[in-house]
């Protein structure tokens, strides 16, 4: 079954969506997996990646309709004349509730895909402000400056916070209710707990930019129902 197409606005220029955590952007090399840039080529036909968002990253994401509105979106992105908001969800705390992390990010020299922050790597600078703190978990809001491969994953893996169920840079595992609730019991129909989350803790909220017309776009994707699920759960057995 395809997933649906959660259209947050389009013009004639171009079409942002709400993608899903678990989505492709593109396809990969297997071409086993359907992907948002086939859903949306079937729905437009001729259609044009600007960027990218990891497989289980949900939120906004935009794609050209034409030649011209890419070359332009991509200037854009690329003269970093985007602001990119992101929200997450990271294990422990961090020690400065507002900061900038600069840290260099390069290829890692050995597991291929991965990310470290390396001296010798592209600069990347990734600003954050904690929301909500829950003892075991933070809730936070980042803007990225540079458009770096896994960029917020890798610099909550520096600060020691990495993101939650992060297989990658951190410890993949799910969030179950008995983590946190106290007094949990499992129900006399589940054999075992069904996480609350297992997929990656991070979300695209927002991207502001002004359009070839010089209207300031504001294209906002609200975090999808699992997140808020969690949230509202910690938030209700906050200590």
């Amino acid at each position: 079954m395809k997933p649906g197409i959660d259209i947050i606005f389009e013009n004639e220029n171009f079409v942002a969506i709400n993608k899903p955590a678990g989505l492709l952007t593109v396809p990969d090399r297997e071409q086993k997996e359907i992907s948002l840039k086939q859903l949306l080529k079937e729905k437009y036909g001729n259609i044009f990646v600007v960027h990218r968002l990891d497989r289980d990253t949900s939120g906004v994401i935009i794609f050209a309709k034409n030649e011209s509105t890419h070359k332009y979106l991509s200037q854009l992105f690329e003269g970093r004349e985007v602001q990119k908001f992101y929200l997450g969800l990271v294990n422990g705390s961090l020690p400065n509730k507002v900061g900038t992390i600069e840290a260099a990010i390069a290829e890692h020299s050995v597991v291929k895909g991965k990310m470290v922050v390396h001296r010798k790597g592209k600069n990347s600078i990734t600003d954050y402000e904690v929301l909500e703190e829950f003892g075991l978990y933070s809730w936070i809001k980042f803007q990225i400056h540079t458009g770096r491969t896994h960029q917020i994953r890798v610099h909550m893996l520096h600060m020691g916070t990495p993101i939650v169920c992060d297989d990658m840079y951190g410890d993949g595992k799910p969030v179950l209710l008995s983590s946190f609730k106290k007094k949990f019991n499992l129900s006399i129909k589940e054999e075992e707990e069904r996480p609350i989350l297992n997929r990656l803790a991070l979300h695209s909220y927002q991207l502001i930019f002004k359009d070839a017309d010089g209207i300031e776009m504001v294209l906002t994707a609200e975090p999808p129902k699992d997140l808020r699920a969690l949230l509202n759960q910690l938030r209700k057995w906050k200590k």
